[in-house]
């Protein structure tokens, strides 16, 4: 692990760019934001279906969590944010937005599309974790935040994860569809009754699907963007609860 930047923000949270891994198109970009109290407690996040790192909404969201006290960090998806793009990933991309767009079915994009992101980032974030955990100011336990689809695959194999919170999608790959039965850690589930692009009765059967004998559902009125700000609050008390 490299970094390549920081600077200290008004709140005492140091934000801090990274590179993981050798020079070249597979080296992995991240940002590590960590609070004026260290060592702290480690939280994932990563934004749904793999949207870059600086993506506003996460980057806030990274920098109140860090400012609670908690190190914070995210990483570029394989073919996101400032990582090299295929032309086929960005068609896909277009094709995914029009169908959802259009109320068209969108099963079939949606896995072949998403299923391999999945597969690709999975193996980047733990070995992310991996790097992350040596640097001096992180300790244990570690907590996830964020893409849904991502955040199952991590939580059912990644035994160092002790909770997890997600941003709840209607539409989850189908292997990790299956896999949720194995996710056991304390969970804090997030949905949007209005949202429209991720089918509320699929996200409800997806909760009640996850093995975990601690698993909460929070439901807000509203579509995909209107998650209510107290929620972040409300993580971050979960997030004590399990990691402190």
């Amino acid at each position: 692990m490299h970094f390549t930047s920081e600077q200290r923000l008004d709140n005492g949270v140091l934000e801090r760019e990274f590179t993981l891994g050798p020079d070249g198109d597979d080296q992995i970009p991240g940002t590590l934001w960590t609070p004026t109290s260290t060592p702290a407690p480690l939280i994932l996040m990563a934004h749904n279906n793999g949207l870059p790192k600086a993506e506003p909404r996460l980057v806030a969201r990274a920098r109140l969590t860090a400012a609670h006290g908690y190190a914070v960090a995210s990483i570029d998806a394989p073919e996101c944010g400032d990582r090299p793009r295929s032309a086929a990933t960005d068609q896909a991309r277009a094709e995914l937005r029009r169908a959802m767009q259009a109320g068209e079915p969108v099963d079939d994009i949606f896995e072949s599309f998403v299923g391999p992101m999945v597969e690709k980032a999975a193996p980047e974030w733990l070995t992310t974790l991996d790097a992350l955990l040596a640097v001096p100011e992180i300790d244990g336990p570690v907590g996830y935040s964020g893409w849904t689809a991502l955040g199952i695959r991590l939580a059912a194999v990644e035994p160092r994860i002790a909770a997890a919170g997600f941003f709840a999608g209607g539409y989850v790959p189908l292997a990790q569809r299956e896999q949720a039965r194995q996710v056991t850690v304390p969970l804090l589930f997030l949905l949007q009754w209005d949202d429209e692009g991720n089918p509320r009765q699929r996200a409800l059967d997806l909760f009640d699907a996850f093995g975990s004998k601690e698993k909460t559902l929070h439901a807000n009125l509203g579509g995909h963007l209107g998650t209510p700000s107290f929620e972040r609050e409300d993580g971050d008390r979960f997030y004590d609860r399990h990691l402190r």
